[in-house]
């Protein structure tokens, strides 16, 4: 389901056409109509209200001057599940065998 702050991509006659953000939905007049406020992410930014029904806002193919338009949510490549950082057990065990001494920056004396 589409709603306030998506992006969405644009279909133009089954073609990608351009990205939008929504940046408002609002009830219309018209009964099981809705007002949709796009910001059209293009240069120069281009501010659009489409009034349209729940389903075309949700997927569905619908027509502007006999020509389909098509309303995609745009979805960001998914995170992987991040890896739990290591116990401090872990990491004494895994750096036992080194012997490394470790020497302070701000402990240095000034020459």
């Amino acid at each position: 389901m589409i709603t306030t702050g998506d992006v969405v991509l644009i279909y133009y006659e089954e073609q990608p056409a351009f990205f939008a953000r929504i940046e408002d939905i609002s009830a219309d007049r018209k009964r099981d109509w809705y007002q949709l406020r796009l910001l059209v992410l293009q240069f120069p930014l281009t501010e659009a209200t489409w009034i349209l029904r729940d389903e075309y806002i949700n997927g569905e193919t619908f027509t502007m001057n006999g020509r389909g338009i098509k309303i995609e949510k745009v979805t960001g490549p998914q995170k992987p599940e991040r890896e739990s950082l290591p116990s401090e057990s872990e990491v004494k065990e895994k750096n036992a065998h080194v012997n490394d001494k470790i020497i302070s920056i701000f402990d240095r004396k000034r020459g």
